[in-house]
């Protein structure tokens, strides 16, 4: 069961992976193509992802890690029939027999940490040391799919080293037993929608740039990971279901390093409350982004020019205030921005998660009325929490480790069930 219509309502189930063998055979000529910034020490990483699954266990939300459905879809014989056939042009002679006679559980330990070649002592490349190369970017399950309503979209990466990760939700989405008859709202790389799939033409969206604001607003970032065309495909796909939001709503955001998805910079953390990045979403300068909505509903549609992301936001019915990433400090906003300040996961309506390292970011929340409180505190029965009676709240989590993947707790999760806002 399927059922997302905010960013904030009570999370109820959501889909994570664990860091596991495939951050640990990571090799630096994986970063730039990754979007990582160092190779990860994965114990650390592992033990800061507990934290966070032990928060969900603590506030009574359901979670799944994406590995386990996997295996539990790869039971299906159609699905690894299906799986390995996609996979089999880009596999070395000989491991597409391999993968066929392997048990479900190693199948998907091997699709997604990697199948390593016998040590030969020369070369370092990726494809000197992989057979089939890992995918240490599993753990961010924001990206290979999106969840709308009742229904799933599916990503199309923009980088080939992420090619792999959009398949293994296909998988899972198409084929375990609980998920397969969620609709598909949308499939990219469906060529029937788009004969041209190749070079400029190829649709790239990945989950991180898209949120689900209201019921009937969804806002989708144009950034360096998802393009024009996926967005002018979307927007067909959509305007043929029944049941749909009314409003798309694009951002173009400028294409740097730093803003890699549109969760990066922008956030939901409450029914009327937003992390922002402020040059890109509230500044006039040349990094303040460009914003058109789409009204899906309307005979021809087509992008309207807004003043601004929050502008055309609350012109549909969603007003936001924001709250500064990193204060009114240009140096501390780049910096905490980097650092994944703008990047929370709301458990409820004004009860989020976020790193501890964004100081001055945890300085705006706390004078917006958020009692502060590190994880440990709740791990270690100092505090508690009681999400019906909380008031705000900006849970703290650790993040020397895993923050140096580029993702905060929005990339490490995707919801699976919310409840509506009321």
């Amino acid at each position: 069961m399927l059922d997302v219509t905010s960013e904030v309502g009570r999370l109820r189930k959501v889909l994570v992976h664990e860091p596991g063998p495939e951050v640990d055979v990571m090799v630096p000529s994986m970063m730039d193509e990754l979007l990582f910034d160092d190779i990860l020490f994965g114990d650390r990483a592992r033990e800061e992802h507990r934290r966070l699954r032990r928060i969900f266990d603590l506030l009574d939300v359901a979670w799944v890690d994406a590995r386990d459905l996997l295996v539990e879809a790869l039971d299906d014989a159609g699905a690894r029939s299906w799986l390995l056939e996609v996979l089999a042009a880009d596999l070395p002679p000989g491991v597409d027999e391999r993968l066929r006679r392997a048990p479900a559980a190693e199948l998907a330990d091997q699709l997604i940490a990697g199948v390593r070649r016998e040590p030969c002592g020369t070369g370092v490349d990726v494809e000197d040391l992989f057979l089939v190369p890992p995918l240490p970017n599993a753990c961010f399950q924001r990206d290979p799919q999106v969840v709308v309503g009742d229904g799933v979209m599916f990503g199309a990466m923009a980088t080939p080293a992420r090619y792999r990760e959009a398949l293994l939700s296909r998988t899972i989405f198409r084929f375990h037993p609980e998920l397969r008859r969620a609709p598909v709202w949308f499939e990219p790389l469906d060529p029937s929608h788009n004969p041209l799939l190749f070079g400029i033409h190829r649709p790239s969206l990945e989950g991180g740039d898209v949120e689900v604001v209201s019921a009937d607003v969804l806002v989708v970032g144009l950034s360096e990971r998802t393009n024009r065309t996926a967005v002018e495909l979307m927007v067909r796909a959509l305007r043929r279901r029944a049941t749909r939001p009314r409003w798309l709503v694009v951002v173009a955001i400028p294409r740097r390093r730093a803003y890699m998805h549109l969760d990066t910079i922008f956030t939901p953390i409450d029914r009327d409350a937003c992390l922002v990045h402020p040059p890109v979403i509230l500044g006039q300068g040349r990094e303040r982004a460009e914003v058109w909505a789409w009204d899906l509903e309307a005979d021809d549609p087509r992008a309207e020019p807004c003043e601004g992301l929050l502008e055309a936001l609350a012109a549909r019915g969603v007003d936001l205030e924001p709250v500064p990433c990193g204060g009114d400090d240009p140096i501390s906003q780049q910096r905490e921005q980097w650092t994944d300040g703008a990047n929370a996961l709301a458990v409820c309506p004004g009860v989020i998660l976020l790193y501890d390292r964004n100081v001055r970011t945890v300085e705006q929340l706390d004078r917006r009325g958020f009692a502060v409180i590190p994880a440990d505190d709740l791990l270690l029965g100092r505090r508690e929490l009681d999400l019906a009676a909380s008031g705000r709240a900006a849970i703290l989590l650790p993040s020397h480790e895993v923050a140096r993947a580029r993702g905060g707790p929005h990339c490490l999760t995707h919801p699976l069930v919310r409840e509506p806002v009321a």
